[in-house]
């Protein structure tokens, strides 16, 4: 993405009164991206993508970045997994540089079938051992692949100082409040546990329309932080 075209970015959200908080998604465009790809020059082009999201997140003034992408650290092959921690660790150091945090997101199967829980996850950060990359909790995600309630894991999990951002989202891929899931417990377990951090919201299903759904998850989290 050209300078300009950063800055124009920029200038919109001052505009619009928008805060970036971080950035999501991060290899879902362009087509083709895989960092367990064998091919090097796929892996090497999702890696210099990274780098770059990391460069992006941190001029727009974001302090977090959240390493999904189900389809592009897919696992074919044992020996698949060994090139997903090596661009993570690049992603680290690149975001060490920045002042920004790569956030490793443990996905569930099975729309992702490589680290999919907060135990594989701390492997990971463990073994790349940088301050700049950590794990992270999603609500959805959490709820089907955790040995206990979301609340808990995070009671367990937030005091490790592994753990540096959080999404809700409801298991029916709606927004919190438009769906069967509980958000009381979680958000009085991050209050307990000194969560300071960002609480993104992460549907799937935006119905009616996405400025609604908005709404109504900011002001249903908002309610419940209040009562917390």
């Amino acid at each position: 993405m050209p300078a300009a075209q950063r800055a124009e970015i920029r200038r919109a959200c001052r505009d619009a009164g928008i805060a970036v908080s971080g950035l999501h998604w991060l290899l879902a465009a362009p087509a083709g991206l895989s960092i367990t790809s064998a091919d090097p020059r796929v892996w090497q082009k999702s890696v210099d993508v990274l780098r770059a999201s990391v460069e992006l997140c941190a001029e727009l003034g974001g302090v977090y970045l959240v390493h999904g992408s189900p389809a592009q650290r897919r696992v074919n092959d044992p020996s698949d997994g060994p090139r997903a921690v090596e661009a993570w660790a690049l992603a680290a150091e690149a975001a060490s540089k920045a002042g920004v945090v790569y956030c490793l997101e443990p996905l569930a199967t099975p729309d992702c079938n490589f680290v999919n829980t907060l135990a594989e996850a701390e492997d990971v950060v463990r073994r790349i051992d940088n301050p700049a990359f950590r794990t992270m909790v999603d609500t959805l995600a959490a709820s089907l692949m955790e040995p206990e309630p979301v609340a808990d894991a995070i009671r367990r999990w937030m005091p490790t100082g592994l753990v540096a951002h959080v999404q809700f989202n409801d298991r029916n891929k709606r927004g919190p409040g438009q769906g069967a899931d509980k958000f009381a417990p979680v958000v009085r377990a991050l209050r307990d546990t000194g969560y300071v951090g960002w609480i993104a919201m992460e549907p799937f299903v935006y119905e009616p329309d996405g400025a609604t759904c908005a709404a109504r998850m900011i002001g249903y989290v908002q309610g419940l932080l209040e009562q917390a």
